[in-house]
């Protein structure tokens, strides 16, 4: 059996093991790749770990270094600290070497064991991440009896106090992660308030990842300074709606941007938890997202904002077409 005969094999014996096909089913299977009888039988009993041969250390070639490397999100941590109205509540995930850092701002189903791993997540990728609670003042979201609630305590919140709170919210992230860039990220009703907190004026921010999040009504970007990365689903007509006025005040502040549609995929397409995940475009999404923070690092001159020639901005539009990715059904977000 060959190297790649014998990963196929093991897989068939996995796929048995998860529960995803029959015995019979995988016998089949292993007949296809020709193990068969008691070979067949050995590596499905053993649940596809069945040893093989000792390979002899071949001579003459040159010992090559590696590494072996595990990856999982950083447990978050409950954290407060001063607002301009009260203390503040959010989680937070520590990067061991943190090359940069990350505001989180959450869905309106609040903070939530989601947005807490995706704090964690981007921790192990190396940005220590701070996703702040916007309802702290009325106790937490953990305060709250279910998602329903939750989304109604922030109707009533005065959008300035939102304002308000996330930029001393980067303040904290600041005193956290010394001299390194800020980056903020927001999901659904979160990505609205990234598009505020950059209408409001927060110049400490070298990136921004508005995800899905509908674009103010009137907004100006002039007094921001980061490289933004818009995310939208193609399918959420909703949001989309103000897609064309965000593009205009980003080239009206003549900010470095780049306005990405995932053109299968639906709003709030990046949360695992919901009924509209798309794990295609949410996995080239995450990738994208940490290319543009990384890059913005780069070419950022100074720490916590950008001290470049704003003459010299400039954005694009691009749709992704991933022909793997599916739409969802809709509920608001």
């Amino acid at each position: 059996m060959t190297e790649l005969q014998k990963y196929l094999a093991e897989e068939v014996a996995e796929d048995l093991t998860d529960g995803i096909i029959t015995r019979r089913e995988a016998m089949r299977r292993l007949g296809l790749l020709g193990v068969s009888g008691a070979a067949a039988s050995a590596l499905l009993a053993a649940g596809g770990t069945a040893a093989a041969p000792a390979a002899g250390r071949k001579r003459g070639r040159r010992r090559r270094d590696g590494s072996m490397t595990e990856w999982e999100p950083v447990a978050t941590e409950e954290i407060t600290f001063d607002g301009p109205d009260g203390t503040l509540m959010a989680a937070w995930a520590r990067a061991s070497k943190p090359r940069g850092a990350v505001l989180v701002i959450h869905e309106n189903r609040g903070l939530n064991d989601h947005i807490r791993t995706v704090a964690g997540r981007f921790a192990a990728s190396g940005y220590s991440a701070l996703a702040l609670d916007l309802l702290s003042e009325e106790g937490g979201t953990d305060s709250f009896p279910d998602e329903a609630a939750v989304a109604a305590a922030l109707a009533q919140v005065p959008p300035e106090r939102f304002d308000a709170d996330m930029k001393a919210a980067v303040t904290e992230l600041k005193r956290r992660v010394r001299g390194k860039d800020l980056s903020a990220i927001g999901f659904c009703f979160g990505g609205g308030m990234i598009w505020r907190l950059l209408a409001a004026g927060e110049k400490r921010l070298s990136a921004a990842a508005p995800f899905y999040g509908p674009f103010p009504e009137g907004g100006s970007l002039r007094k921001a300074r980061a490289d933004v990365l818009g995310v939208y689903g193609g399918l959420d007509d909703r949001v989309n709606a103000t897609r064309d006025e965000a593009k205009a005040a980003l080239e009206e502040a003549r900010l470095k941007h780049e306005l990405l549609t995932f053109k299968l995929a639906d709003h709030a397409f990046f949360n695992d938890t919901g009924p509209r995940f798309d794990p295609h475009a949410a996995a080239e999404a995450w990738r994208r997202v940490l290319n543009w923070f990384d890059d913005a690092g780069d070419h950022d001159l100074g720490h916590g904002g950008h001290d470049r020639d704003r003459d010299h901005g400039h954005g694009r539009d691009r749709d992704h077409d991933d022909k793997r990715g599916r739409g969802r059904g809709r509920d608001d977000d």
